[in-house]
């Protein structure tokens, strides 16, 4: 059922029209009609290039705006959350984030309970309260050497993960088709375990070769996954799940249990709760450690994540 009063909230819409495949853009007056039954006003704006959702996000929280509603993908909802900031601070606690899932994967509103239908997505913004959701601050090395920063809402990791979201882009350039899971048979056929030092909220791991590490707020990534089966949003704390080297044929022998999230009994596996993570390649390692932030490879290792409890407000069913 339908709300009979519309929201008095003004929202900025930022919508990704190139998310989906291209599909969300052909849908918007659709979705446009949807909006204006659950708000009497809102203001709508479309990315046009890489970041520019967290452009729009921040210059709307600056002007006031207490609800920000984004169309699209996990990357959008990336770049977006990442406006919520500036520096190290968050720019205004009480704007609120709304998810409309419009992307191949959007494995971040499963976390969420977010309907997939938009206009289920929208009436649930419309009509919830805010919940007040943790993120995650990411330090590593970009590609020309550099040290940057960048925030997540659902899962940061090392190693395989941003290998084989670089197979899935180089695809898409050339027009090909690529799941996350065949992207990731692909990437195994060349791909090195990585031998890593790691340290959880200071406690030193042995120094081990790792296939992936997942640090995760959210339980779900790689269109389905269910990495981190047992993650809250809202607890406080990452999920960290290790994951060290396997051959291709162990793992497709285990890959049903990462979809069912039955794999962290694993005697390869290892999962640790924590607030702070640092990764440095060994000495010896040969090659970048790539990193993954919610679905973008951004940069490489050595890198630090870092906890924010409770600093995001969202419209959810949490």
């Amino acid at each position: 059922m339908f709300l009979k009063t519309k929201s008095k909230l003004r929202p900025q819409i930022i919508i990704n029209p190139e998310s989906d495949k291209g599909r969300t853009g052909k849908r918007w007056q659709q979705i446009k009609e949807a909006l204006r039954s659950f708000f009497r006003e809102f203001r709508y704006e479309f990315t046009e290039k890489p970041c520019h959702a967290t452009e729009i996000s921040r210059t709307a929280i600056k002007d006031g705006t207490e609800l920000i509603v984004g169309i699209g993908g996990d990357g959008t909802m990336n770049e977006i959350a990442n406006g919520f900031f500036e520096g190290d601070r968050i720019i205004n606690p009480d704007t609120s984030l709304g998810v409309v899932p419009s992307g191949t994967g959007s494995d971040f509103s499963r976390s969420l309970l977010i309907p997939l239908s938009y206009r289920k997505a929208l009436e649930l913004i419309a009509q919830v309260p805010s919940r007040t959701i943790d993120a995650g601050r990411v330090k590593f090395m970009d590609h020309e050497g550099r040290i940057c920063e960048r925030y997540f809402l659902n899962i940061s990791d090392f190693g395989i993960g941003g290998e084989v979201v670089r197979h899935m882009r180089l695809n898409q350039m050339k027009r090909k088709k690529s799941s996350y899971l065949l992207s990731t048979l692909a990437t195994f056929l060349h791909y090195k375990n990585k031998r890593l030092r790691i340290s959880v909220d200071g406690r030193e791991l042995p120094e081990e070769e790792y296939m992936i590490g997942a640090i995760a707020n959210g339980r779900i990534f790689g269109k389905g996954m269910k990495i981190a089966p047992e993650a809250r949003l809202d607890d406080g704390l990452f999920d960290v799940v290790l994951i060290k080297g396997m051959k291709i044929l162990e793992f497709l022998r285990n890959v049903r249990r990462v979809y069912a999230g039955t794999h962290l009994s694993h005697p390869k596996i290892e999962f640790l709760r924590g607030t702070r993570v640092e990764v440095t390649p060994a000495e010896e390692q040969k090659g970048g450690v790539l990193i993954e932030v919610d679905g973008e490879q951004v940069g490489q290792a050595p890198v630090v994540f870092e906890m924010l409890p409770g600093c995001i407000p969202v419209k959810a069913n949490l």
